[in-house]
């Protein structure tokens, strides 16, 4: 080894700044402290040990820190998040700092996911990445083939706030004239729903109910198996060494190679993502069910998991999901009749099939029929879906069992399912010594709501309730629907309709006055029936964010099978023009 030997990454590193800061001195800014700062360690390529050889100091001219520039585009949750390790201080401008914090760059430090979004009331599920980025150009152009979803926001410009603008400029070149406009954050969704359609870029963090998450090359940051890396939204931030640095560090002889910079001695700590999936719960809801007449006629002769082979594998990607099970088993039951004009009803207990077999991990039981065979055949099923390790609300062994919410905690996120019948006493038969279907008593309802929100829980409050047969909602279901999310629900749904109903925000609820069925034999009665959703609510870190609506068609008298775009375009358009918006 020469008399000169080798430095360190790190010492070359401050000669690099020893050089710099005789154009420009450095000055130490105070930083945000980090409230959520994930501590991420980054391997960094091994750099020689130092000889013997110290660094050339002067007595007269001390060494200076080594200097950060971060651009003022980055996402304020990352900046606030970012812990500069001892001795390295923020550079007040970009020009002779030695390194940088921006888009792009090889040795990353957080990975940061947007989502292109419009109002909720949006027809189009999803664009192609040539389509986004050629309106960001101002040269879209419709994909060959199928018609363009992106052609539902020609002319729209894409409505960003100051941050997302800075990134995707860095990442995209900057947008053509009129292609983009930028807002306040806090005023990008209500101008979305005034001038729509529009579209918008936001942060993953910046979700909310209100906002449709649209696709992008068919993919959503919503999705369960979600690849960040081959999601067109993704933006890595990385730690870079300015032109001038590194091409000074290339030269120097005491760096070896040009290998990335050592993190971990500049950035002690950050938030390494805005996404991460293990804050993140989906719970899907689902509308009627009933496992008599025709459907039971079909299962006996078909097989009992005949009716959920199309949609099995929807129900069971969920982390929680729900069927609102109106009807008891009991093994007195005889053979269904599939013209059965009684409305009294019950299964046979080997149905229970079914409801395994989609993934059922909470049952609902406000239903209109839980009570018809009796004190002896509501036991017997409770104790069935205790068996099979299914959780229940909205029913019970008795009233004090059926007031109780159901209580859930998963990845950091608290879940309150509560839920009532609200046709009468004649429907809801729990009594303090008699198993039933809880009578909404909306007082009772209201300071129970209030409870379990001040414990930390988001409630999600269903309904059976009168029946009609239209996209419309009615206005019994409003006001009674209203009540609960006056009192605090995140979520109501209605699991009584027949056929979907319309949707509304309402004060900081989203409510969806009615589902349609999910297995129950009335697709021969018309196309409205026939149809039906299943609702995926997504939450994330202590969050409601958004909600994902699967269509589903009947194709017989007991199996739904997921809609083809068509068929979903209809529905959408019939529930969107009766919906309250």
């Amino acid at each position: 080894m020469n008399g000169q030997g080798k430095f360190n990454l790190t010492s070359a590193l401050l000669v690099v700044i020893f050089i710099l800061s005789a154009c420009n001195g450095q000055i130490q800014l105070p930083r945000p402290q980090a409230s959520s700062a994930t501590p991420t360690t980054v391997a960094s390529t091994s750099t020689p040990e130092p000889t013997a050889t110290a660094l050339p100091t002067s007595t007269s001219t001390p060494v200076p820190p080594i200097s950060v520039w971060m651009e003022p585009y980055l996402p304020a949750d990352l900046l606030g998040s970012i812990a500069l390790a001892p001795g390295v201080v923020e550079a007040d401008g970009p020009e002779n700092a030695a390194n940088k914090i921006q888009v792009g760059g090889q040795t990353a430090l957080s990975q940061w996911v947007y989502a292109l979004v419009a109002p909720f009331p949006t027809i189009p599920d999803g664009v192609t990445a040539q389509e986004l980025q050629g309106a960001w150009q101002g040269s879209s152009k419709p994909s060959a083939g199928a018609p363009s979803a992106g052609a539902s926001f020609a002319g729209s410009p894409i409505l960003v706030d100051e941050s997302t603008l800075g990134v995707f400029t860095a990442l995209w070149g900057a947008p053509a004239e009129g292609a983009v406009k930028m807002l306040p954050s806090r005023e990008l969704l209500q101008t979305a729903w005034d001038s729509s359609p529009a579209w918008a870029i936001v942060p993953f963090e910046a979700l909310e109910p209100r906002w449709k998450v649209l696709e992008v090359d068919g993919v959503s940051p919503l999705d369960k198996e979600f690849d960040p890396s081959a999601y067109p939204l993704t933006v890595n931030f990385s730690l870079q060494a300015s032109p001038l640095a590194a091409s000074l560090l290339a030269a120097s002889p005491a760096v070896s190679g040009d290998g990335p910079l050592d993190v971990n001695s500049i950035v002690q700590s950050w938030q390494a993502t805005n996404r991460d999936p293990s804050k993140m719960t989906d719970v899907m809801l689902t509308g009627v069910t009933a496992l008599v007449r025709a459907t039971a006629e079909t299962m006996r002769r078909k097989g009992n998991t005949y009716p959920g082979q199309d949609i099995r594998d929807i129900l069971r990607s969920a982390d929680f999901a729900h069927v609102s099970n109106e009807i008891p088993f009991t093994p007195d039951c005889p053979l269904p009749d599939a013209w059965q004009k009684e409305l009294v009803f019950c299964s046979q207990p080997s149905y229970i099939e079914l409801l395994e077999d989609v993934g059922t991990d909470v049952v609902e039981l406000t239903g209109d029929h839980f009570g018809d065979q009796g004190a002896d055949a509501m036991r017997y099923t409770l104790d069935l879906y205790k068996e099979k390790g299914m959780r229940y609300y909205g029913g019970g062994y008795d009233l004090e069992d059926a007031r109780k919410p159901l209580l859930i905690e998963h990845n950091g996120n608290r879940l309150a399912f509560l839920g009532c019948n609200a046709k009468g006493p004649g429907y809801a038969t729990a009594r303090e010594n008699n198993p039933g279907a809880i009578l909404c008593d909306f007082d009772w309802l209201s300071s129970e709501i209030a409870r379990v929100k001040a414990e930390g829980y988001l409630p999600i409050v269903t309904f059976q309730h009168i029946e009609y047969y239209t996209y419309v909602p009615q206005p019994k279901l409003i006001e009674d629907f209203h009540k609960v999310a006056d009192a605090g629900a995140v979520i109501v749904s209605g699991s009584q309709a027949p056929q979907p109903h319309g949707f509304e925000f309402y004060k900081d609820a989203m409510i969806h006055y009615g589902l349609g069925n999910l297995f129950f034999d009335q697709y021969h009665m018309g196309l409205p029936t026939g149809q039906g959703f299943i609702d995926r609510h997504i939450f994330y870190d202590g969050r409601y964010i958004s909600t994902e609506l699967i269509g589903i068609r009947f194709i017989d008298f007991a199996r739904p099978r997921p809609m083809t775009p068509e068929e979903r375009e209809e529905l959408l358009r019939s529930v969107f023009d009766a919906s309250l918006w």
